[in-house]
């Protein structure tokens, strides 16, 4: 790997690094087996958030409401936590407290017998995703500038997947097993919370500071020389390209509210909705490795898909026909493969290492308003009219499609390469904005 001769953002830790005890890949692989086990325990709760809230007594606008409030905090919060991890340096620590957290709340979830409860506990969960996304992801972002961004996001999304698969299965077992309870469907979820986290801890002893993936032994060492300390601003290619990702998200339904037209409209029972969601989880999957190959070979242009999908989704799930629905949300799971792993590669190349998980925040935060804007103009806009929330979303997609043909992207990164002072990668050049 080439040497960069640039610090590590662990400054105090740095004279006392040392080469991990595994490689990139196997890194790669084991984080990918941590958020597998995670992914089994979220969503597998989020696989029965809208019939769950609905239960309880939760209108359309009240489940598209905390939904997107949900994914709001998750984004939102991480304004607060990314910047943090940059000044603390404590990755590890931010990475461990948001599983912990989410670990919790899970099955707690079950056992709500009231609406506000069962409200706040959703929106708890995924404040956990707030605190450890932007380490999580700093950390992931060292080893696949080695195995390649959009590879490495790709896999370890992949294995996301499998987890998403599981986790929703389980619960729609349990709930058939049961008659519909609620309290064992999310209890055994504890299981899998406990086993990521005794993972986690492991990895944090063989890999202490994987910054080492990204620049070697050496430059872990050296002190940075004045004109390669990181610049205060994140650049402008960032700012574009998340204004881009706002307009996406602002036209994107929550599953939330695509289970509860599916329950409603007696297309599913509540029972089949975890076995829809898990199939979509699936198709996240495959959508992620795809695009993250795309990613390597042709750079930003590989995000064309996602305004693509994210427009066709509602004219297909909010259809009273089930194959037409099950379709639209198996093309929502693309979409969310698409968001969950090369919307972060291309921040990892955008922005330099030092500033990468206040970036990773930052984009989080925006990403965070887009969404609860969305989960609300599509709840709201269901109770309203199911043909003006299929017009105005794509519309909105059209005007991200727009942006993204009309904006500069970075080029596509050299597979495996080191990244540069700049945030790009090594022997590349700087990203360079063509029409």
């Amino acid at each position: 790997m080439k040497d960069t001769g640039i610090a590590s953002p662990s400054a105090p830790d740095a004279s006392h690094a040392s080469s991990p005890r595994m490689t990139p890949w196997r890194f790669v692989l084991v984080f990918g087996v941590v958020s597998l086990l995670m992914d089994f325990v979220y969503e597998g709760a989020r696989s029965v958030t809208g019939p769950l809230l609905a239960h309880l007594g939760a209108s359309a606008l009240v489940v598209g409401l905390v939904t997107g409030a949900g994914e709001a905090a998750a984004l939102g919060l991480r304004l607060v936590s990314g910047p943090l991890a940059d000044r603390t340096h404590r990755f590890w620590a931010w990475t461990l407290a948001g599983y912990a957290l989410t670990a919790i709340t899970v099955p707690v979830l079950g056992l709500a017998s009231a609406l506000w409860a069962a409200c706040a506990l959703v929106i708890a969960e995924r404040v956990g995703k707030a605190v450890r996304s932007p380490a999580k992801d700093t950390l992931l972002s060292h080893a696949t500038a080695a195995t390649g961004r959009g590879r490495g996001f790709a896999v370890h999304e992949a294995m996301d997947q499998v987890g998403a698969l599981l986790g929703p299965l389980t619960v729609a077992g349990t709930l058939a097993l049961t008659g519909g309870d609620y309290v064992p469907a999310l209890g055994v979820l504890a299981l899998p919370g406990v086993a990521a986290l005794a993972l986690l801890v492991r990895l944090r002893a063989r890999v202490r500071d994987p910054v080492v993936y990204e620049m070697g032994d050496n430059a872990v060492r050296e002190p940075p020389a004045p004109e390669q300390r990181t610049s205060p601003r994140l650049p402008r290619a960032f700012w574009v390209y998340a204004v881009f990702t706002a307009a996406t998200m602002v036209g994107f339904a929550t599953f939330g509210v695509l289970s509860y037209h599916l329950v409603q409209r007696h297309l599913l029972p509540p029972a089949a909705v975890p076995v829809l969601y898990a199939a979509a989880m699936a198709a996240d999957a495959v959508a992620a490795l795809a695009t993250g190959w795309l990613y390597d070979h042709c750079g930003i242009r590989a995000l064309v898909a996602l305004p693509l999908l994210a427009a066709t989704v509602p004219a297909l799930a909010f259809t009273d026909t089930l194959g037409p629905a099950v379709l639209g949300a198996l093309l929502w799971g693309a979409a969310v493969g698409v968001q969950e792993s090369t919307l972060r590669a291309t921040v990892a190349d955008l922005v330099p290492t030092g500033r990468r998980a206040t970036a990773y925040g930052v984009f989080a935060g925006v990403m965070g308003a887009a969404t609860l804007a969305g989960g609300v103009l599509t709840g709201a806009l269901y109770e309203v009219s199911v043909p003006a929330l299929i017009i105005t979303v794509a519309a909105i997609q059209a005007a991200a499609l727009a942006l993204l043909v009309a904006t500069r992207g970075p080029r596509p990164p050299r597979t495996g390469a080191a990244v540069g002072g700049d945030g790009h990668p090594a022997g590349s050049g700087p990203c360079r904005f063509e029409r």
